[in-house]
């Protein structure tokens, strides 16, 4: 007797979505469940490898370059594979979900690249993962226009050749999507976003003269790297696709990763087009993994700490040197301001400090940068305009200057700015905004003129967590408790009562927002991601 049939990945508690159908063929379906039955056991060991390592830094409050892969480090011979000319220059990338409308406004921006998002600028309901695929897919074919119901305005893309190239972030490894069931569990986000995407748009996009390119998020080590390699290496040969197609841009936003920026390349050098500093994130992984390490690792405000910080100066300082060693494009952060249709004093101050952000990054000699809003592209694209000129980048430049040590990369204590009262108002206001968006499911979301995404969140409750635990006084000379971030969060939740009005107030989720940011802020036991509790609350 023949043993039975694998059990198909099923759907589970999903609405039925126009156009579903168009994403979840049997083919692509029976594509992701092989992924999940390949691949999820070991992601299963790298998440527990995690919490190993965060153990380990609990006990001994540093982190050093690793000794086992030193030969890796010091052989001078290897590179990563060439950049396929879709991804030779990157000099602007926009990042952003994949709604239509946004879908088409970044193709159009004139930035060189999209990254479309269906990470921390995307909450993962449904109708976003299946939709936002949906979105790509008509994107490559042409059949996208978009008229806003409100406005009445029309959108349409512009020629292909003046068309963004498409770097698809799908969710990091420790997301779980609740609505494709494989074998009695849950599969990976990250399985369904990479594996949805590949299988429809590999063979489209190389007819089009690209190819499946993506941006890799939360990467702890060199080891989940080797992971994505091996789901790439087996992508490729399932569709029959040539070897080396896949092009994987590593987010260096977890300070484990910063240590082994070299091994990770190793790993994906077939496949790899390079790394980016991406900066909340990193963050709030220093606050995350040194959190009980004392007041030498107590992080000030989140916007005292700027990318001259000395360690941070340390991280993109290594990051550029790393890549261009390797022949691997070095592509900076964030600028995330959110123009004012209304007060250009506002508009003239930031513009300014966003040129001035882009001038280092093109003059510290990374390739590209990162923004959140259209308007900002001439800004940063007039940067690296200015020292690239004609050239599509400058990995010729080896910063054979730059010497970093272990220790200057989590020198906190470097820094002078201090914690403030106004910094956990700030943090409280934000995140109570943003968490009560992400639960609509909203991901990027503009308060207080900057686009904010779910790095924003970590962020903002790991400095609450932070300050609470290590008994910081602020300058006022109130001490940050429970207490104190409990009444905060009581004033910012009436302060909104009042702006929004009754009906408005309770037609959204500021309360249940409140609730979550204080929970993960205030618990004992740490929460590793705010998503994975909130995703447990959002509906859809």
């Amino acid at each position: 007797m023949s043993a039975p049939a694998p059990s198909p990945l099923a759907i589970v508690d999903a609405e039925p979505l126009p156009r579903q159908e168009e994403v979840l063929t049997d083919a692509a379906l029976a594509f992701v469940a092989e992924l999940h039955r390949r691949f999820t056991p070991r992601r299963d060991e790298l998440l527990a490898r995690r919490a190993e390592r965060r153990a380990e830094i609990a006990r001994t409050s540093t982190l050093d370059f690793l000794p086992e892969t030193a030969h890796i480090r010091q052989d001078d011979s290897w590179r990563v594979a060439p950049a396929p000319a879709a991804l030779d220059d990157r000099r602007v990338e926009i990042t952003g979900p994949t709604d239509r409308k946004m879908t088409i406004n970044a193709l159009n921006s004139g930035a060189r690249v999209w990254l479309a998002d269906f990470e921390d600028a995307s909450a993962p309901t449904w109708e976003n993962v299946i939709l936002g695929q949906l979105n790509l897919t008509d994107a490559y074919e042409r059949r996208i226009d978009f008229t806003d119901p409100r406005s009445g305005k029309s959108y349409a893309l512009r020629p292909a050749d003046e068309l963004a190239t498409v770097v698809m972030r799908p969710r990091g490894w420790h997301l779980e999507e609740r609505h494709l069931v494989c074998d009695g569990r849950p599969v990976p986000g990250a399985l369904v976003d990479f594996g949805l995407y590949f299988f429809h748009n590999a063979r489209r996009l190389l007819d089009l003269g690209k190819g499946p390119y993506f941006y890799l998020p939360k990467t702890e080590s060199h080891l989940e790297a080797r992971l994505w390699n091996d789901v790439f290496v087996f992508a490729q040969d399932y569709v029959g696709i040539p070897q080396g197609t896949v092009r994987a841009t590593v987010l260096i936003e977890t300070i484990t990763a910063a240590y082994e920026m070299e091994e990770i390349l190793y790993e994906l050098r077939d496949h790899a087009s390079g790394l980016n500093a991406g900066r909340w994130d990193y963050l709030f992984s220093i606050v995350k993994n040194f959190r009980d390490g004392g007041a030498k690792f107590v992080l000030p405000d989140r916007n005292a700490v700027t990318m001259t910080a000395p360690f941070m100066r340390a991280y993109t300082e290594l990051l550029v040197r790393t890549c261009h060693k390797r022949g691997a494009h070095a592509i900076g952060g964030m600028a995330a301001f959110i123009p004012s249709r209304k007060d250009p004093e506002v508009n003239k101050v930031a513009f300014e400090k966003v040129k001035a952000d882009k001038d280092r990054e093109a003059g510290d000699g990374f390739d590209g940068s990162w923004v959140a809003h259209p308007d900002l592209v001439p800004i940063a694209m007039a940067s690296f305009d200015a020292v690239l000129g004609d050239r599509p980048n400058q990995k010729d430049r080896l910063r054979e200057e730059v010497d970093v040590k272990a220790a200057d990369l989590i020198a906190i204590d470097s820094l002078e700015a201090k914690p403030t009262y106004d910094g956990l108002v700030n943090a409280v206001q934000v995140g109570i905004r943003y968490i009560e968006a992400w639960l609509r499911g909203l991901g990027a979301v503009a308060i207080f003129n900057l686009m904010e995404d779910a790095a924003t969140a970590e962020i903002s409750r790991s400095q609450i967590w932070q300050w609470i635990n290590a008994g910081v006084v602020f300058e006022n000379g109130e001490k940050a408790t429970p207490e104190l971030a409990r009444k905060v969060a009581a004033d910012e939740l009436a302060a909104i009562r009042a702006e929004l009005g009754e009906e408005a107030f309770a037609a959204g989720k500021w309360q249940q927002a409140h609730d979550l940011l204080l929970k993960v802020s205030l618990d004992e036991d740490y929460a590793d991601f705010l998503t994975l509790p909130a995703y447990e609350q959002l509906v859809g």
